[in-house]
């Protein structure tokens, strides 16, 4: 008779898992766990509903039965808008991955842009090779070039938060496979400039090294960051991206989703698109992975793409210019040209960790994150705004109020 007494089950645990850490957010959570109705600035998701055109696609399609698998790739028509989008405002002429004829950049659909994120990884990297990400980042990419058995090297981009080439040079090496931009950015809402990002892609095909542009927050860019605009729609105001940049679609792996914009975070959609040759391979690992995107959650998201939702972008740039008016008389806040974040220096008379800081705030019912979770330094701590304003108003008040000698 087979039994685990007298087992060490620890021991059976790889070293793959047992070298990553829990998230520092995780920790926050735990500590406030307690808490009845606590002021929460530090959850990633935006706290408008699903717009309704979108909920009802979802819904009509789970009535009709597209309940089953979708291709590995994508439904076909949601990847037709995607295709069409890529064009509309990248100018990208994007195929399907399952195109034999086309030599040019493809697309597929993935279970949300973390999913394209760890296929990329494991696309990429084999064990012993190194990345090159920013620091502050977002939590899981170190991990997942650990999970790959290769390293994540961290660029130290304070005080602005900007993956700057001159930053990025000195680090790459024979090992390095591939430089991950977030533009813009979590922890920070910081966007690359136009010139910054062409820099560094430019830096990137003089070194033979791919560039990951992780644009998750790509519609969530403020009027004061939006430099340029659609190929196809000179009045659309559209976020910098190194994607823009002629010829892109042959070496910048381009991420890009719906839950972040569209408030369907749980729904976990993205696309990937880029050059065919690492398309195909994040494609065929998706089949053994994930195996397919939520097929009627895909069908959903297609209204995305004609639901207008610069209403909500506007008030969260109200919000940012809220946090900004409050905190940058008392300490330092790089301007958030995207997302819904702040990254917030813990001034230096505190003489506290953003650990200690977190952990003092929660005693005031307040959440927040330390920088710690994404960072090598803890000496800021980030909020996320989208939140009710008379929650983000509270939140701030009690943060002046702990920042005030």
């Amino acid at each position: 008779m087979n039994s685990l007494d007298g087992i060490d089950i620890s021991s059976m645990i790889s070293d793959r898992a047992d070298a990553i850490d829990a998230s520092g957010i995780r920790r926050i959570f735990a500590l406030a766990a307690t808490l009845e109705n606590p002021i929460n600035l530090s959850i990633g998701q935006p706290d408008f509903p699903v717009p309704q055109a979108i909920k009802s696609a979802a819904i009509n399609a789970i009535e009709n039965d597209v309940n089953g698998y979708s291709l590995t790739q994508g439904l076909p028509t949601l990847l037709s808008k995607v295709n069409t989008w890529l064009k509309h405002d990248l100018g990208w002429d994007v195929r399907t991955v399952n195109t034999p004829e086309h030599e040019g950049p493809v697309s597929f659909i993935s279970s949300g842009t973390s999913g394209a994120l760890v296929l990329a990884f494991m696309a990429l990297l084999n064990p012993g090779d190194e990345c090159i990400i920013p620091d502050p980042y977002f939590v899981a990419y170190p991990h997942w070039a650990t999970l790959c058995g290769a390293k994540a090297i961290s660029v130290d981009t304070y005080p602005d938060f900007k993956l700057t080439a001159e930053r990025v040079a000195p680090l790459i090496t024979d090992k390095t496979k591939f430089i991950l931009l977030n533009t813009p950015s979590n922890p920070a809402g910081v966007v690359m400039g136009t010139k910054e990002g062409k820099e560094l892609l430019e830096l990137c095909r003089s070194k033979g090294v791919l560039l990951i542009s992780d644009e998750i927050y790509d519609e969530f860019a403020f009027s004061d960051a939006t430099t340029e605009t659609c190929v196809a729609d000179a009045n659309m105001p559209r976020c910098p991206s190194p994607a823009r940049v002629e010829g892109a679609q042959d070496d910048v792996l381009l991420i890009r989703g719906f839950g972040k914009t569209y408030g369907c975070t749980g729904w976990r959609l993205g696309y990937a698109a880029g050059p065919k040759a690492i398309i195909e391979q994040m494609a065929k690992l998706q089949q053994y992975t994930f195996v397919c995107a939520p097929a009627p959650l895909q069908a959903g998201v297609e209204a995305c793409f004609d639901t207008d939702m610069s209403e909500h972008v506007a008030e969260y740039e109200s919000r940012r210019d809220l946090v900004l008016s409050t905190l940058s008389p008392i300490t330092e806040v790089a301007t958030p040209g995207g997302a819904f974040y702040a990254f917030i220096k813990i001034p230096e008379h505190l003489n506290m960790t953003g650990t200690q800081f977190a952990e003092k705030a929660i005693k005031e019912q307040l959440l927040t994150i330390p920088g710690g979770a994404f960072s090598n330094r803890d000496t800021h701590f980030r909020i996320s705004f989208a939140t009710r304003r008379d929650k983000l108003i509270e939140g701030l008040d009690i943060i002046t109020r702990l920042m005030t000698p």
